[in-house]
């Protein structure tokens, strides 16, 4: 064999040389290759936007604009309309009955969790079990329901839910709570200690340490200037993002609660927002962007999670901001006298010597001293700083979007009626400047909805669109993506302030067309991040997609998909 391969590669040497004489342009598509190889596929923007117009020749895909629009749907006016019902966020401690001294405390997600998250949970077990006795001679008992900080924030201030207490991460949940949902008497200021904090690359930080900006003064005008990349997280649903804004709204106002949202600090807000490349679904999708040398220097982050993470423990760096994580306790509204005995009594309980050194093995003991950067903003301030920061996050450079929809045969029944339902609540959550259009895919893909900027007219068109889905066939899910990058690449020609992104919503893993393999070099060349929302899907597939170009996949099912998806628009659109 050894002395018949250089008689073969000869011969292939001849027959590549033939063809290149015999085919114009093939040497050039030969070497191109070659390079893409060499370079582990990566590819330059330009070769990418080439490969992805041949792919697209491939693609069986039809333009079938809506016509005949009818009315849009009543608009939902905040993510409270799209809770879904309060049992999707299970009681992690139960006791098993209800009445007067049982009291029910919703309790945020790093102390409520499982392993090194289950802190809370743990003390609340324990606490069920110490048989404190009541005035009336009942045994005290407290139920535990995990939910995020700013969902429990949801519930109370709408009224979907009220719980008995409540134990975000930080006090800002509760100026907030107040403004919206009336009482809410702090029981315990501080249950655990905890930071929230900006996790930076150490090469980064010592440049910064050494001009004497490792501060968040310095940090924030580090990033203005374009000399800084940060990511932070939604601020409607993270205890880290809502601080980190209201931090950087201070910043600007001088440190004057009264001038948070005055026009001064906006404009500036919006200047350092212009050079924040995304905001984060999910710490993971920050976290990624950093540790893949992606668009991101530095994230935020609470300590106690910091801590648990192995890669971080070196060549990074914490950087304290804002107000404390102190996990504090309120109770909600005015319960009875019964259960407020019970809350005190476990407010104490958490905050005794035994379950204080609990905590510190759970992670709750920052090794640094942090000062909060003034006065907090009283709640009503910080219910319209979320509102600015929703209307002026992307005022820079509007968000140009296609939506990819599944409507293969497995999506048929409850699933495609949930999901037009999302879709056409989620609109409520698009600016008028930013611009969408609509794929939707099966066997085949169809465009249904150009790109346009969102006017009532094309919100409409949108409606009709989603309206009028239907379910059926197989499921070409990224012949449909490629598509959809086509159609932005084409409107961000003609408008190019624009950040392109894509949204795939489907159930289904791909069975047909294109596949991840073929197509991920020409994403990665791309950089347009794809979300995904995974309906009982392939989530693994999902994730690897949308970590491709720093973006987040979140799942879904029939009984949160409306607040999923509206969640998503309104963090995003």
């Amino acid at each position: 064999m050894k002395g018949k391969l250089p008689k073969i590669l000869g011969a292939l040497v001849v027959v590549l040389a033939v063809a290149v004489i015999a085919v114009p342009g093939l040497l050039d598509q030969v070497v191109n290759r070659g390079k893409d190889l060499l370079r582990g596929g990566d590819l330059d923007p330009a070769t990418a936007q080439a490969r992805l117009a041949d792919m697209v020749t491939e693609v069986q895909w039809r333009e079938d604009f809506v016509t005949g629009v009818s009315t849009t749907a009543a608009p939902v006016e905040d993510l409270a309309a799209t809770l879904p019902d309060i049992d999707t966020f299970p009681l992690v401690v139960d006791p098993g009955r209800k009445g007067p001294g049982i009291a029910e405390i919703f309790v945020s997600t790093e102390k409520s969790g499982k392993g090194d998250d289950a802190w809370m949970a743990e003390a609340a077990l324990a606490f069920n079990q110490s048989g404190i006795r009541l005035s009336n001679g009942s045994t005290a008992q407290v139920a535990i329901r995990s939910i995020a900080s700013g969902t429990g924030y949801q519930f109370i201030a709408s009224g979907v839910y009220r719980p008995d207490a409540y134990s975000p991460s930080n006090v800002l949940w509760i100026e907030m709570a107040r403004e919206r949902g009336g009482a809410m008497p702090i029981l315990a200021d501080r249950t655990a200690r905890n930071l929230a904090g900006i996790v930076m690359k150490e090469d980064v930080a010592a440049e910064l340490e050494a001009a004497g900006q490792l501060d968040v003064p310095g940090i924030v005008d580090a990033v203005v200037q374009g000399r800084l990349t940060v990511g932070y997280s939604d601020p409607f649903a993270s205890s880290t993002g809502l601080n980190f804004l209201i931090s950087v709204l201070t910043r600007f106002s001088g440190g004057d609660p009264s001038a948070l949202l005055s026009p001064e600090a906006v404009s500036a807000f919006e200047s350092f927002q212009a050079r924040v490349p995304f905001i984060a679904l999910t710490t993971l999708q920050m976290r990624e962007s950093v540790r893949r040398d992606g668009s991101l220097d530095a994230f935020v982050m609470e300590w106690q999670t910091f801590a648990k993470v192995d890669e971080l423990r070196s060549g990074y760096r914490f950087i304290p901001f804002g107000w404390p994580h102190d996990n504090p306790l309120a109770a909600v509204g005015e319960p009875d006298a019964l259960t407020v005995e019970t809350l005190e009594a476990f407010a104490a309980f958490l905050t005794g010597a035994e379950q204080q050194s609990v905590a510190e093995r759970f992670g709750f003991a920052p090794p640094m001293q942090h000062t909060s950067p003034g006065p907090l903003p009283d709640g009503a301030r910080l219910v319209r700083a979320q509102k600015t920061w929703k209307s002026r996050k992307n005022a820079a450079r509007p968000i140009a979007a296609m939506f990819v929809a599944d409507v293969s045969g497995s999506m048929a029944g409850s699933r495609i009626a949930q999901l037009r339902t999302a879709l056409r609540e989620g609109a409520s959550f698009i600016l008028p400047e930013n611009a969408i259009g609509l794929v939707t895919f099966s066997s085949d893909v169809t465009l249904r909805v150009p790109i346009k900027p969102f006017t009532s007219l094309h919100n409409a068109t949108f409606q009709t669109a989603v309206e009028r889905m239907s379910a059926g066939g197989n499921t070409a899910m990224y012949d449909a993506i490629a598509i959809a990058l086509q159609q932005l690449l084409a409107y961000q020609a003609s408008t190019p302030d624009v950040q392109p992104m894509v949204f795939v919503l489907t159930d289904g893993e791909t069975n047909r067309g294109l596949d991840y393999s073929s197509l991920a070099s020409t994403l990665k060349g791309l950089a347009i991040p794809i979300y995904t929302i995974g309906f009982e899907a392939d989530v693994a597939e999902l994730d690897r997609l949308s970590s491709t170009v720093e973006a987040a996949s979140i799942r879904a099912n029939e009984q949160n998909v409306r607040y999923q998806i509206g969640r998503m628009f309104n963090s995003q659109m």
